[in-house]
């Protein structure tokens, strides 16, 4: 298939949902799935894929909108370094509207603050250049997807001598996270739908030592209707027959290594630490900070700040909602005082966030 429409066929999309139906009733028991991808959460509930499943799958949502996981800390970080004199942040539209332990960089910009969005780092970069009194801090927010372009836009400064450029990072790596959640028997996860455009960097081996240590089955898979059942379809499979391997549905944009020169440029600049993810605290190595040598453009180490003591919005249960442990209609605020218009949690503010998806499209 190469266009759009032929992964939307209805006969094709039917034909799978009956397939994943017969093969559900071999199992010895229901299984509950998770897609790991801002992007599948979205494609799920636009085209409601889960009334296409029997009940012995159940597919729930995991950590894979890097603004929702963005922890608190980084907001009030970003918030803080926005009151500096002469000093311009910019960011992803997303980002700006999250709340912080007191207040966001949206009413941050209302009050004054020179907030601007911009569509990607090298935007960021330009900026700076136009503007050599200012001090322009980029909000490095993102997974393996990401880092990348941060990692360019960098070098990119770093060769035109900009001093007045630098990157606020938080960084995150996929493969920890999904350790993490399949350590934790309450979950009872019995197959992942890995993360597509994070697959196209790291490669499906990433989630060799996934299956290996948990014996979950992984299957990395496209973002169309036809993708994301053919995805569920191979995972139940693996399930019935016992088995837990590596399989990768999306191979027209997805190779087993893959981007090796995106690899190279990430380790160049960037190293492992241990990273707060919202819902899942701190894991170790699983976020990427500038390494010594490009501290120059580290924007917490340029500027030395005191920052408050960071504080979940009240009531929020976002941190749930990204574990799987509850659905977005779970939160008692959802639809009640957190709704796109008045948000209270990331997930509702970010255009990957589970619920906002469940929220656009009626779940």
């Amino acid at each position: 298939m190469k266009f759009q429409d032929e992964y939307r066929d209805r006969g094709l999309v039917q034909g799978l949902a009956a397939a994943i139906a017969d093969e559900a009733r071999q199992l010895p028991e229901p299984v509950r799935l998770m897609e790991v991808c801002g992007t599948h959460t979205m494609a799920i509930a636009q085209f409601g894929l889960k009334s296409l499943l029997p009940e012995q799958v159940k597919l729930v949502s995991g950590p894979g909108c890097p603004v929702c996981v963005t922890p608190v800390s980084y907001i009030d970080h970003a918030i803080a370094l926005s009151g500096l004199p002469d000093t311009v942040i910019t960011t992803f539209g997303d980002l700006l509207r999250v709340p912080g332990s007191c207040s966001s960089l949206m009413a941050e910009r209302a009050k004054g603050a020179d907030v601007r969005i911009v569509y990607s780092a090298l935007d960021a970069v330009k900026l700076a250049t136009e503007l050599p009194e200012k001090q322009v801090i980029f909000l490095g927010v993102g997974f393996e997807t990401t880092t990348p372009t941060v990692a360019a836009a960098i070098l990119a400064a770093q060769q035109q001598r900009l001093g007045n450029f630098s990157v606020l990072t938080s960084h995150k790596t996929m493969p920890g996270p999904m350790q993490a959640l399949s350590a934790d028997p309450e979950l009872k996860i019995r197959g992942y739908l890995c993360p597509a455009h994070v697959s196209t960097v790291i490669g499906s081996d990433a989630y060799l030592p996934l299956a290996e240590k948990f014996g979950i089955p992984c299957v990395v898979t496209g973002f169309e209707p036809a993708d994301l059942l053919q995805g569920v379809l191979m995972l139940v499979r693996q399930c019935r027959a016992g088995q837990a391997r590596v399989e990768n549905q999306y191979s027209r944009a997805v190779t087993r290594q893959g981007n090796t020169k995106a690899q190279e440029l990430i380790r160049h600049l960037f190293e492992p630490a241990d990273a707060v993810w919202r819902g899942l605290g701190v894991l170790p190595d699983s976020g990427l900070v500038l390494s010594e040598a490009y501290a120059a453009f580290d924007a917490a180490r340029k500027f030395q700040i005191e920052l408050p003591d960071a504080s979940e919005p009240a009531g929020c249960r976002c941190g749930e909602v990204l574990t799987g442990r509850i659905a977005p209609a779970d939160c008692p605020l959802f639809g009640t005082v957190c709704s796109p218009e008045t948000p209270v949690g990331a997930c509702m503010v970010s255009s990957e966030g589970s619920c906002s998806a469940a929220w656009r499209y009626g779940q």
